[in-house]
């Protein structure tokens, strides 16, 4: 694979979470689905894929905390900062891949090492 088409691979198993926003499980989907496909044909979308699922299982970990605790009124707060944390993380990281650089979302669990 070409240095352009890992860059280009990386980035979109970061991006691809944002249209999956409209789905259900759209978020964890798209980045699994591209991570598993390039995984063996570049180190570097490897690394970036592994990275996306474990921030995206997060966000949605966190969401559904969420959503629980909107019954004690929290919640709704708590969900727009997850949801502003989500965007915003996912596009530095989108960008960071696309130049070619190694970025580590900060507060995700590792579940794929």
């Amino acid at each position: 694979m070409s240095e352009s088409d890992e860059r280009m691979w990386a980035m979109l198993s970061h991006l691809i979470a944002l249209p999956g926003s409209f789905f259900l499980i759209g978020t964890v989907l798209g980045p699994v689905i591209i991570w598993q496909i390039n995984k063996d044909k570049s180190a570097y979308v490897d690394y970036h894929g592994k990275e996306s699922v474990n921030f995206q299982i997060t966000m949605a970990l966190a969401t559904a905390v969420s959503i629980v605790l909107m019954f004690v009124i929290i919640g709704f707060v708590l969900i727009c900062i997850v949801g502003l944390v989500w965007l915003i993380f996912t596009v530095i990281a989108g960008i960071k891949a696309n130049n070619g650089e190694y970025y580590r979302y900060p507060l995700t669990i590792r579940f794929i090492k």
